[in-house]
């Protein structure tokens, strides 16, 4: 492996960042009396990579409705974005899909995005299909692996076994849905054996894109939700996560630093390719937004004259709450879907 420490500057904006690509700590660094920047025009500091949207599960919270006969992104267009990835800076790159390790050439995709470009990947996975072979390049090339929490619950909980038996970092991604959202409490209350193996549970707001429908949506309308953020409080034997979409309800309710918490990085720090490489300001705009072809078009330049990336940085830079007393810290939630927001009714 190469260097343990990466440092990236961008003197243009002031400031710097720093990744341990063994412990996964990233911070951005301020020059002295420099306010942190609102975005990076340079390009990305994550990329969420699709490289498949095959997956043979078919579950009814998919907001890619990924099936079995779902297409693979050939391993000649992935290097093409890992070389545009190394050439901005690119520290870490989330592997999705579908189901990613069931990609045909996952491995050498691993193999690739850390060895010659010395860039950290991590996916996430149902747990089908992860192989000896798989296994073994997880831990070789891997930051962490997160698995889907999904009913009824066995085929995960043998997936965690396994990842953790190997010594790989796993996180449990959990889906927070008008449904789910008192199997979440239940946990809490009471944490089930298999969560004390894991390093965190990330806990995942709803989007309304795919297979689930508006009436699944949790935001406020929850009666147990205040419930849940408590137990969230309460909670000193796991360490507890949450995806940026959830950032309303972490300014309402939960006891943190806001240091530690950043609101929607969007278009600002982060973006999304599907497998048939387009290019979006996040995987839930598919619906909401035109993809830019990148076959026909560069990443940097999509990613500092896109339309799509223009319009997000836009309606962030506007924060449409100025009289809420938790605004700098939530920049006023999800600018794609704002029905997603946990405000609780303040304003």
């Amino acid at each position: 492996m190469k260097d343990r420490i990466i440092v990236n500057k961008y003197p243009d904006q002031q400031y710097s960042t720093l990744f341990n690509q063994m412990s996964g700590m990233f911070l951005r660094i301020e020059d002295d009396g420099i306010p942190e920047p609102f975005w990076c025009s340079y390009g990305p500091e994550l990329m969420d990579i699709s490289i498949t949207n095959w997956c043979d599960l078919g579950c009814d919270f998919c907001y890619k409705m990924s099936n079995n006969s779902g297409t693979h992104m050939s391993i000649e267009n992935y290097e093409m974005l890992l070389e545009q990835a190394g050439e901005m800076k690119v520290s870490q790159i989330a592997l999705g899909g579908g189901n990613p390790n069931q990609h045909p050439d996952f491995c050498e995709i691993l193999r690739l995005t850390r060895e010659k470009y010395n860039i950290v990947p991590s996916y996430t996975t149902n747990g089908r299909g992860v192989t000896n072979e798989i296994l073994k390049s997880t831990k070789m090339y891997c930051g962490a692996v997160a698995v889907s929490a999904y009913e009824p619950y066995e085929e995960m909980i043998e997936t965690i076994s396994t990842l953790v038996k190997h010594k790989i970092k796993t996180n449990l991604h959990f889906l927070l849905t008008n449904k789910s959202v008192d199997v979440a409490i239940s946990w809490l209350e009471s944490l089930p054996e298999f969560l004390y193996f894991v390093n965190a549970i990330i806990f995942l707001n709803y989007k309304p894109a795919g297979r689930l429908q508006s009436e699944d949506l949790l935001a406020n309308k929850h009666p147990d939700i205040e419930r849940f953020f408590s137990l969230v409080n309460q909670q000193n034997k796991l360490k507890i996560g949450f995806d940026s979409c959830s950032i309303s309800g972490i300014a309402r309710s939960l006891d943190v630093n806001p240091a530690f918490v950043e609101s929607c990085e969007a278009a600002r720090f982060s973006m999304y390719i599907s497998e048939d490489m387009m290019m979006y300001p996040c995987s839930f705009a598919i619906e909401k937004f035109e993809g830019i072809n990148l076959l026909e078009n560069k990443i940097q330049e999509s990613w500092q004259y896109g339309t799509s990336f223009q319009e997000i940085r836009k309606k962030m830079g506007q924060n449409p709450c100025p009289l809420c007393n938790v605004k700098e810290m939530c920049s006023g939630g999800c600018p794609i879907y704002p029905e997603i927001n946990f405000c609780m009714g303040l304003q």
